[in-house]
């Protein structure tokens, strides 16, 4: 957990003015910085940034905050990842609670990427191979493309620069075998793995040689999860945010053809399918997803298991095959960008590809056969929302030419309770989930918020207080798409939802043309006050 006195410290080190024009053109106007609101579009600059106050707000759409909180919403990033991100880059020294828990070295895992970079520099081999791919200087240099030779070299670097090996074998750089230590990766092209917010984690690395394995990446550490990274995504998540687009590709090869080619959303899953995991990482920007794969046997079922993911949560996007061996790398390299323009601008939705899928694994001239497939895309269909199961009811039927009245749906209670469910706040939800998985942690929130915060949740929060075991909490407890916080994490985010709160009572209050000028100037100077306690760290009480 970080230091509420590190976090306050930051807060002081930054200035609002500097990070945000790092990320927009701000232009002088009297004491304050304007702009046009990069969060809704606009052609007359609403978006006002006050030096003197240190914070920001649009006029336009109701957005302000401050450096933390521009950074959160611009980037799609939680509390903790905008702190850690604004003092990487001001180079800011973040201190922790926990200081038992031992700190690694990034330098060994930056380090040991740039030795790759050298040894594919140097390497002409590597270059041809990897020019013959069609990628181009400036790709390789924007993907710090690098190259893994021999175990000995790797190791011998790491020990004559006196790198600490267990912070190396901690990054998975290196392992302890039956024969001593050896390098994970031998003889491969080397492509460095990024989270979100830029930190190097692991890497991925490409056989040049007839190595059974053609990928390997990191093993699974406390920095790498290969199911909640996407590679590329740093590089593209500004794209991605802007266009509410995003390609999900097979391969790195892939994802750097793509860029190169300007289709610069394009990021690629890291050897495993797409799971339960990702979708977080796919929700940021809540982006169109346009699945690109390819048309063997494996890309369609990876292709149709991602489908069912995607369409069963509710996103938009569809899906892209491409046929006979080609993959995008190659249709990039055959200098056919118009072709992957109309390809990526006409996908197939996710729930009809799905249904096809499925039909096209069956013999329909066969009734027991057409039966098999009516049976289990009836069952893919009701495992949507009430209005796709309508929408589709009509597809199937013509797919497999029979009545509509063959199709069974979900009956009209399970339809209700879907209704009713369709307001909601995931991050409210996720507060709620964690206490419900750790009690002990109730007198903590309770210390924080009431009832009166939840904008959405207000009622599941009450029945939470009442009893823990309440039946009616089971619809959160058991959602998947929900996340459960540690307790920092869980402040965190308790202390952005008050400060969310009161936010929208000042906006409130500041509308209200109905109250007296003297109520509404000292409500407004109440609400200041514990905004300005917020942002001191201090917790504040809903009187």
């Amino acid at each position: 957990m970080i230091r509420k006195e590190s976090i306050e410290n930051l807060k002081n080190y930054l200035d609002v003015v500097d990070v945000i024009s790092q990320y927009i053109d701000l232009k002088k106007s009297g004491a304050n910085f304007k702009a046009c609101c990069p969060f809704h579009g606009e052609d007359t600059p609403s978006f006002v940034v006050s030096p003197a106050k240190q914070i920001y707000h649009c006029f336009g759409c109701g957005v302000g905050g401050d450096s933390i909180k521009f950074l959160m919403e611009y980037e799609k990033l939680s509390y903790p990842e905008a702190i850690e991100k604004l003092a990487s880059s001001y180079n800011f020294t973040l201190e922790y609670e926990n200081t038992n828990e031992k700190k690694l070295d990034s330098k060994v895992i930056e380090d040991t990427k740039r030795f790759f970079q050298k040894n594919f520099n140097s390497n002409n081999s590597m270059q041809e191979y990897i020019k013959s791919r069609g990628i181009s200087d400036f790709s390789i240099e924007k993907f710090e493309i690098g190259y893994a030779s021999s175990s000995n070299d790797t190791l011998n670097f790491l020990k004559s620069n006196h790198y600490n090996l267990n912070d190396a074998i901690e990054y998975g750089i290196i392992d302890r075998g039956e024969n001593g230590l050896y390098s994970r990766f031998i003889e491969r092209v080397m492509f460095p793995i990024y989270t979100i917010t830029g930190k190097l984690v692991g890497f991925g690395g490409r056989t040049v040689t007839n190595h059974n394995a053609k990928y390997v990446n990191s093993p699974q550490t406390r920095f790498f999860n290969k199911s909640k990274l996407l590679y590329g995504y740093h590089l593209a998540k500004e794209r991605i945010y802007k266009t509410k687009q995003i390609i999900v590709c097979e391969g790195y090869l892939d994802v750097i053809m793509l860029h190169q080619a300007r289709f610069n959303t394009a990021v690629a899953t890291l050897g495993t399918a797409l799971t339960l995991e990702h979708l977080p990482l796919l929700r940021r920007g809540e982006p169109r997803v346009i699945l690109a794969y390819d048309g063997d046997k494996a890309g369609l079922n990876a292709a149709f298991k991602a489908s069912i993911l995607l369409g069963q949560n509710g996103f938009d996007g569809g899906v892209v095959i491409f046929e006979n061996g080609l993959d995008p790398a190659d249709m990039v390299k055959d200098g056919k960008i118009e072709q992957l323009h109309n390809i990526f601008s006409n996908p197939q939705d996710f729930i009809p590809f799905c249904i096809d899928y499925i039909v096209s694994q069956y013999s329909l001239n066969e009734p027991i056969q057409k039966q098999k497939a009516l049976d289990e895309a009836n069952e893919f269909l009701k495992s949507l929302s009430s209005l796709n199961q309508d929408e589709y009811k009509r597809y199937l039927a013509q797919k497999l030419n029979i009545r509509e009245t063959l199709i069974k749906t979900s009956n009209t209670k399970q339809r209700r309770n879907e209704v009713e469910l369709v307001k909601i706040d995931i991050a409210e939800l996720c507060i709620l989930k964690s206490i419900i998985e750790n009690p002990n942690m109730l007198d903590m929130v309770l210390d924080i918020v009431d009832s009166t915060m939840f904008e959405y949740h207000k009622e599941e929060f009450e029945i939470l207080l009442q009893d823990l075991n309440d039946n009616r909490l089971n619809k959160i407890t058991l959602n998947d798409r929900l996340e459960s916080y540690d307790e920092e994490r869980l402040k965190n985010e308790l202390l952005v939802l008050v400060h969310k709160h009161y936010q929208n009572r000042l906006l409130a209050v500041s509308f209200n043309n109905d109250l007296p000028f003297k109520e509404k100037a000292n409500e407004i100077k109440k609400i200041k006050d514990k905004l300005n306690l917020l942002k001191k760290g201090k917790l504040v009480n809903n009187s």
